[in-house]
């Protein structure tokens, strides 16, 4: 496939992605501890909705449901006025306000099936899917995690994904790719050993790509297993 480097996206935002495993996978990649329950299939998620993370505890890790859309625990302001916090950049992730304790104390990770990223003129433009290419069920995306309370004493768990430069392969697509961690790379992103040099982009030959159903480009869109099926457009 030939692309026009001008028809990627380039908003630096990474803003939808997959997430479908079970308890199980999610367990096998990551070991988390506590009861098993079942985790919702989602196929089109967007930010401010509620996503399945796994943080480290002092019995182990586990996996909540959080805000995708970072809210630090000193915000004053109501929800509404979050500005976009879903990503945050590799690069000044250690440095930004929004970010920078959630960094140092509370570090999570996203367990998704894939992401997407579009190509193509606004109007009409194609989504691509892009999952591991050893069709591992788990791509362990390095995140931050915050507790918010708001006036009325409820709390809210939220959390960002950590964005970086593409690799070359990605960057005909988009401007910007999750950072991708594999085994050892968690236990030192999650253990609070690893700084901002673990944040780099994918191998070339970690992911796949396949276009998929334009549907996708349809927050709404979420609960439909066809939405990852190849296009056959």
């Amino acid at each position: 496939m030939v692309f026009d480097p001008d028809r990627r996206q380039t908003t630096g935002m990474c803003g939808r992605f997959t997430q479908y495993p079970t308890w199980a996978e999610v367990h096998e990649a990551m070991s988390i501890i506590g009861p098993r329950r079942n985790l919702r299939a989602r196929y089109n998620i967007a930010p401010t909705t509620m996503v399945e993370a796994v943080r480290q505890g002092e019995e182990g890790r586990t996996i909540a449901p959080m805000r995708w859309g970072l809210v630090p625990i000193w915000w004053k302001k109501p929800l509404k006025e979050v500005p976009a916090t879903f990503n945050a950049r590799a690069e000044t992730v250690a440095e930004k306000p929004m970010f920078r304790d959630a960094f140092k104390k509370r570090r999570c990770i996203i367990p998704a099936s894939g992401f997407y990223e579009w190509t193509g003129e606004k109007k009409d433009r194609q989504p691509h899917l892009f999952t591991a290419a050893d069709d591992a069920p788990v791509l362990a995306l390095a995140g931050l995690w915050d507790r918010w309370t708001d006036p009325d004493g409820e709390e809210l768990l939220s959390c960002t994904m950590i964005v970086t430069e593409p690799s070359d392969w990605m960057e005909p697509y988009h401007d910007r790719m999750p950072v991708i961690l594999d085994g050892k790379q968690i236990d030192a992103w999650l253990d609070g050993s690893a700084g901002t040099e673990i944040l780099q982009p994918a191998k070339e030959s970690a992911l796949k790509e396949v276009p998929v159903s334009k549907r996708v480009n349809k927050v709404g869109n979420d609960d439909d297993p066809r939405l990852i099926e190849k296009d056959a457009a």
